[in-house]
């Protein structure tokens, strides 16, 4: 009898290390499906992107030499040397070719207002906007995660009703709205309550932004639009975070994990919000790329210097360079927000690579 279960044995011990294996080549090879599958996506993406941010502001306003000559081009021979001086009597084909060559030699041409390239243009405003909305994101983040992860565990409880109340009150304010009555109050002063806060901008005349001084002057100018967007927008991470918790409080391993004799909080930290936090990853990520775009209601209301005024001010002529210019950064920091995301997402969740 031992003589003949000696050779099923081998067999087995041998089949197991192949299926080990095989496994491995499998999980290998979707995820390196997976990965082609993201990076082919978001290539589409961001070719699809060129051909709208082309056509689009070419739909908009199909002689933007006429704009620009006003005032100044009043015959049609004026009007033509704009329109041979900034390439724009060539035919649509030949523009938009033109249009890739510079996009992907990093060349976006040169802004029609400033007279200046408008990479440099749109560097130079990246930082005051990055300052703005990457601040005001981060504690955004924070807090509304917090808060919504507090009010999902004490369901039904005064403290989260009067906080989802809040939060609801606060996500239906529009953002320049908001800005605008804290700007009244705190930056204006009403009646006999003067204005604390400065009205615009990002430093005071004659401040070095690079002393100690100058810091502590910048950030009392971002107080007001931070708190605004920070408002804004903890309100969507606070209800996003709170049904993501509820559909997690009542599973099985929360019970478990009490049952070991862990606290409240040590269930909730270590268990619960981990796996709550799984629908949030594409959201953060998304809210960081438009970081890069900006709040542009924001920015005018407080006359911040960053993109977001910038695409304000392109607007008035349209300055097509400057616009198409601005529309692909902000365009190209989504797809690349959302690529990060799917990557982040598939490292919480291994099912998703599959």
């Amino acid at each position: 009898m031992t003589s003949k279960m000696m050779p099923t044995t081998t067999r087995v011990i041998a089949v197991v290390p192949d299926a080990r294996r095989r496994g491995s080549r499998l999980r290998a090879r979707f995820t390196g499906r997976f990965v082609r599958r993201q990076l082919i996506g978001a290539a589409a993406s961001l070719l699809f992107v060129l051909v709208v941010n082309f056509f689009l502001f070419r739909v908009i306003n199909p002689h933007p030499e006429r704009t620009l000559g006003r005032g100044r081009a009043r015959t049609a021979e004026q009007l033509a040397e704009i329109s041979h001086r900034l390439g724009l009597d060539q035919p649509l084909p030949m523009q938009f070719l033109t249009y890739l060559q510079q996009v992907f030699t990093g060349d976006l041409g040169v802004s029609f207002q400033y007279s200046r390239p408008v990479v440099e243009l749109i560097l130079e405003r990246l930082g005051p906007t990055l300052l703005l909305v990457g601040s005001a994101t981060v504690l955004s983040v924070l807090i509304g995660v917090w808060l919504g992860s507090r009010q999902a565990w004490r369901h039904r409880s005064r403290f989260d009703k009067n906080t989802s109340i809040f939060t609801i009150v606060v996500y239906s304010m529009p953002e320049w709205w908001l800005g605008l009555l804290l700007f009244m109050i705190f930056a204006v002063g009403i009646g006999p309550f003067a204005g604390v806060f400065p009205i615009g901008g990002l430093h005071s005349q004659g401040v070095d932004p690079w002393t100690w001084e100058g810091v502590a002057d910048t950030i009392w100018h971002l107080v007001l639009p931070v708190v605004t967007l920070t408002v804004a927008y903890l309100a969507e991470y606070s209800i996003v975070m709170r049904s993501s918790m509820l559909d997690v409080r009542g599973q099985d391993y929360l019970q478990t994990a009490r049952a070991k004799g862990l606290t409240d909080d040590q269930v909730l930290r270590r268990h619960a919000m981990p796996n709550a936090m799984l629908p949030m990853t594409t959201l953060i990520a998304l809210d960081l790329a438009f970081a890069v775009g900006g709040a542009i209601t924001v920015e005018t209301v407080f006359s911040i210097p960053g993109l977001g005024l910038l695409t304000t001010e392109a607007l008035r002529i349209p300055d097509l360079p400057l616009l198409q210019g601005s529309f692909l950064v902000f365009s190209v920091a989504v797809v690349l927000a959302n690529l990060a995301a799917n990557f982040i997402y598939a490292l919480q969740d291994p099912r998703v690579r599959s």
